[in-house]
């Protein structure tokens, strides 16, 4: 029968070994992971392709949050024709086409 001492010992082996395969397999992530960049950046420089170009809306894994916390901006779709004002079409309907559709036009008479 193991005395807990042995038990003990048993479990500290196997935490250290288990931090090494940690360390062993976060090393082989970096090193693929820098293959597959080493790849996209010659397939870029071959093709004359930009960063830009590729048009990711998302940020990279890892970086700070998206630039623009309170969401993006949507072109809007209905705009009055007086007073130019305008609403995308998101949310609550703005109180001047509220007060527009009361009166009797329609959401399609300001449609952009």
């Amino acid at each position: 029968m193991s005395s807990v001492q042995d038990l003990v010992r048993q479990r500290d082996e196997l935490a250290r070994q288990q931090q090494e395969l940690n360390q062993q397999i976060e090393a082989a992530r970096r090193s693929e992971r820098a293959g597959v960049i080493a790849q996209i950046k010659a397939l870029m420089a071959e093709h004359g392709v930009t960063v830009a170009e590729l048009g990711s809306s998302k940020p990279a894994r890892g970086s700070a949050k998206a630039s623009n916390p309170s969401g993006s901006k949507v072109a809007p779709k209905y705009r009055h024709p007086d007073s130019g004002e305008t609403w995308s079409g998101r949310g609550l309907k703005p109180k001047w086409l509220q007060a527009e559709i009361a009166g009797g036009k329609s959401l399609d008479d300001f449609k952009i």
